[in-house]
């Protein structure tokens, strides 16, 4: 069953209908009602067209969290071939909220990770909804030192709302476990590729995020904090997100515009989550160009080119 949000009201109103009838023309005896279908689809496949066509931040932020979005497991399963996966961080244990290890994409051998938030009651409490320990980030690191070992790229898919803010987090250096990953990122000798597919919130995204190219979806988000925890500290009140959303500029074009992304991923009309093989296939697509157009430069054009482009974040369109 479709899950709409709720400013798609209008569409899931039209969608039901369309269900009525469709469930009405099936019966041997029920009436010829296709000329009202077809209205009637023509019409909801407008408005999707119209409300997406203008979506505000929040909304945006919304549709960055719909449940059924794409995850990186997803992603896995559709764009990569041979995933193997690799566990633990050699000092701790393992942490489910990030997955990582081998796979081939597009004919390379490659390194891959990614925020995991899980569907169901039972995987979202497994993958802590996707908010990583330091051991995830660790275990990040890990993969990174082995890239870099065997010259294989490196992808990375940011999803998550933050990294765990518990106490046992804390215990074990959630602070300086994001730093490794982010010094260890910006150090590769290796392409290393982002793309980030949801939420990508504070520090617990770019601890896998300090790329040579930074992508993100259409209808992704990106930020040092998130619009509720901006909105407690600006407002002294949480549900004032939507407010604060607006003007954090945390969509693809403000992000593009202050060079903090570099592309946009375009998504299926009304969202990745209404097409989610199209979406996934364009993403692979922009993934597959990223790559390329790294491929040929020594380990210290790597290096290099991903210092300046982070040297150059927030200096232009201000």
């Amino acid at each position: 069953m479709a899950t709409y949000l709720e400013f798609e009201k209008p569409i899931a109103e039209l969608d039901s209908k369309i269900a009525e009838l469709e469930a009405l023309a099936a019966r041997k005896d029920g009436p010829s009602i296709t000329d009202e279908l077809t209205r009637l689809k023509t019409k909801s496949v407008k408005q999707l067209k119209q409300i997406y066509s203008d979506l505000d931040a929040w909304r945006i932020t919304q549709v960055a969290r719909h449940p059924d979005r794409p995850h990186f497991s997803d992603f896995i399963g559709s764009v990569f071939e041979e995933f193997e996966e690799l566990a633990g961080d050699r000092h701790f244990g393992n942490d489910e909220a990030i997955i990582g290890g081998l796979a081939r994409f597009r004919g390379r051998s490659v390194v891959i990770m990614g925020h995991e938030k899980g569907r169901t009651t039972e995987k979202r409490l497994k993958h802590n909804f996707g908010m990583a320990h330091p051991e995830g980030y660790r275990k990040a690191v890990r993969l990174m030192d082995l890239a870099e070992k065997f010259s294989m790229p490196v992808l990375s898919f940011p999803d998550t709302a933050g990294a765990y803010p518990g106490k046992g987090g804390e215990e074990r250096g959630q602070a300086e476990a994001i730093a490794r990953g982010t010094q260890r990122g910006l150090s590769l000798g290796v392409p290393f590729v982002t793309l980030v597919i949801g939420e990508g919130m504070s520090g617990g995204a770019i601890g896998i995020a300090a790329a040579n190219r930074v992508l993100m979806m259409e209808y992704a988000i990106y930020s040092v904090i998130s619009p509720e925890g901006c909105a407690s500290i600006l407002y002294r009140d949480p549900s004032k997100a939507s407010e604060a959303a607006q003007s954090m500029g945390i969509t693809g074009p403000d992000l593009l515009k202050h060079k903090i992304v570099d592309s946009i991923v375009k998504e299926p009309v009304g969202g990745a989550h209404r097409d989610p093989q199209r979406a996934m296939a364009s993403a692979a697509k922009a993934l597959d160009a990223a790559l390329r157009d790294l491929e040929g430069l020594t380990p210290a054009q790597l290096r290099r080119q991903r210092r300046d482009r982070f040297y150059a974040i927030g200096r232009e369109g201000l």
